[in-house]
Order: structure tokens, then C-alpha cells, then sequence
């Protein structure tokens, strides 16, 4: 027969390891969200059953990738990575079937492929345009496929004023072109 102080012991064991679990979400999440470009969205893990397999979680601009974090988890590393170069949104479409129990009101499914793999993500539908917007950008210094990046312009009659501007990477790219 246990005593009551063994019950209570117990019991307060229980709700300590309880409260060091939700610490630890809170503080993860908070870690995760801080440093902003953080948006909610759902990566479908699992797609033998129609309409199932959605985890939700909270994916991170970085640069050119997109860090998606599960929720309900302790792990502060992503889940997965994707990789703006090689994602392409395939199409996109409403919530239909069980996806509808499972995704908020308002969200949108978008087919995706990364590395000519299928991944489905859904988020809000206010969301979709600064996603698109992302997805279609590039970061500053790297080339983009819709422009020379042997071109080089300049303002009409401007010289810099530093004398080793004319080491500089544009400066080292036209010598090694010749």
C-alpha cells in the first residue's frame, strides 16, 4: 500500500517534469521566432492517405532557405529545409476532404517540388504572396538568371573616389574575362 506522501511525491514529480516539458517548448519557440521572418505553415510529412498526414510548425526565413520547425517538438534544429533555388511552387489549391478538419479557415495547399521531390505546404492565404515574393527573389550579390552579370552599369561620368575600387570584384571579374 503506498502512503500519501509517496502519492503526492509522485504527483509532484509528474507536474514538474510537466512544466520543464512546456518550458522547454515555450523557450524553443521563442528562440525560433525572435529573430523574425517567421511565418506559420504546415508541411505534409505523410502522404499515404489522401488528406492526412499535415504537421504544423513555424518555418524561418534565412537567407535562401526555408527552415521549417515541427511545433509540438524539442528538437532545435529544422525539420526540414528548403532551399529557394531548387523550390518550385507546381500549383495550388483550397483545402479538400479531411484537409479541411486540419487546416485552419482561409489557409491554401501549395504543391511544391524541391530537388524533383513532391512537398506540400500550406499556410494562410495572406501569407502566399510574400512566400511567392521570396521564392522569386534574389539576395543581394548573387546572380540572377535574368541579367548579365558580366554587365557591369554605371552612372554616367561617377568614379569612385576609393583608389582600390578598381580591385574589386567587378574590377577582378572583367580582368578574368580577358
Amino acid at each position: 500500500m503506498r502512503t500519501p506522501v509517496g502519492v503526492f511525491l509522485g504527483i509532484g514529480i509528474g507536474l514538474l517534469i510537466l512544466l520543464v516539458l512546456l518550458a522547454g517548448f515555450l523557450i524553443r519557440r521563442n528562440l525560433i521566432v525572435r529573430r523574425g521572418g517567421t511565418i506559420k505553415l504546415f508541411l505534409r510529412l505523410s502522404t499515404l492517405v489522401e488528406g492526412r498526414g499535415w504537421a504544423p510548425g513555424v518555418a524561418r526565413f534565412e537567407h535562401d532557405l526555408l527552415r521549417w520547425y515541427r511545433m509540438f517538438s524539442l528538437a532545435v534544429r529544422p525539420r526540414r529545409e528548403l532551399c529557394r533555388r531548387r523550390l518550385r511552387v507546381v500549383r495550388r489549391r483550397p483545402p479538400s476532404g479531411p484537409e479541411r478538419l486540419v487546416l485552419p479557415p482561409g489557409w491554401v495547399v501549395l504543391h511544391c517540388r524541391a530537388d524533383r521531390s513532391p512537398v506540400e505546404i500550406a499556410m494562410a492565404e495572406s501569407t502566399v504572396t510574400g512566400f511567392l515574393s521570396w521564392l522569386e527573389a534574389v539576395p543581394p550579390g548573387a546572380a540572377s538568371p535574368h541579367r548579365n552579370p558580366s554587365v557591369v552599369t554605371e552612372a554616367p561620368g561617377s568614379r569612385s573616389p576609393d583608389p582600390d575600387a578598381e580591385d574589386g570584384p567587378a574590377a577582378r571579374e572583367r580582368r578574368d574575362r580577358y
